[in-house]
């Protein structure tokens, strides 16, 4: 059997033999991922308007310290601490982490945000590549302990609505409790959904049948695992939209309605 060598040539920046319109996903996930992270950057140095009644933004949950010091776990800021620096920076690098390392999110920003490629058989700009066994890729393996974390915020948030049911000591049921409900809802789906977890509940066994509660949990995170890029975004949103609408109403702007 003949065979036939072809050079391997690598293409120019964006050079592509592709018609489709190849570009239109980087450039929505650049859009999206870059207006979240500009958005929350703004939010957590404002340091204010992160409460309202009993809602608390998931930006600054928990809430370690406080300019009044009142429901924090450490009261108010210590003298030592620099005038820039607020609850949300105290916190954020933990569920920043886990998104940053995350496998789905490795590939949507290695595309929209440094091209690497822009898409499948899309020229690139880098001249060779060195996996992520290297710096600055490296520091992706670490994804696993901030899945830990990541389940720790998940109690935390999951206190911040039992916390958002209570008006003055009374119970009742507010359009923000909704959105921090919801919000609750679509991080755990993210967060169960994680590769990580599915290989600590079982994917590090040849075979599950004989492990039925294993099994059962591997099949769980397993269905959550196949929407993991829909609860991704749907979370991403959530979280913004949470700490956009408890500022909204501190500052009086919109009003939150109460359903019950």
């Amino acid at each position: 059997m003949s065979s036939i060598d072809v050079p391997l040539e690598r293409g120019r920046f964006g050079q592509t033999a592709r018609r489709d319109f190849w570009w239109v996903q980087p450039l929505l996930t650049f859009l999206g991922l870059g207006t979240f992270i500009v958005y929350s950057t703004w939010a957590a140095f404002q340091g204010d308007h992160y409460r309202f009644g009993p809602y608390l933004s998931p930006f600054y949950s928990p809430e370690i310290f406080s300019l009044t010091g009142e429901d924090s776990w450490f009261g108010q800021f210590p003298d030592w601490m620099p005038y820039f620096v607020t609850g949300a920076m105290l916190i954020l690098w933990a569920p920043g982490g886990f998104r940053f390392t995350c496998y789905y999110y490795r590939g949507a920003y290695y595309k929209a945000f440094w091209a690497d490629p822009p898409s499948c058989t899309v020229g690139e700009p880098r001249k060779k590549y060195l996996g992520e066994r290297s710096f600055p890729l490296i520091i992706q393996n670490i994804h696993r302990y901030f899945l830990y974390l990541a389940l720790v915020f998940l109690v935390l948030l999951s206190h911040d609505v039992w916390k958002a049911l209570w008006f003055d000591n009374t119970f009742g049921i507010g359009v923000g409790t909704l959105v921090l409900l919801a919000n609750v809802i679509l991080l755990s789906g993210y967060t169960l959904g994680c590769h990580s977890l599915r290989h600590l509940v079982g994917g590090m066994f040849d075979r599950l049948a004989q492990r039925p509660v294993r099994k059962t949990a591997y099949d769980c995170v397993s269905c959550l695992n196949r929407r993991h890029m829909i609860w991704a975004w749907c979370s991403l949103f959530s979280v913004g939209f949470s700490d956009l609408y408890i500022r909204m109403c501190s500052m009086g702007i919109w009003t939150d309605w109460r359903i019950l």
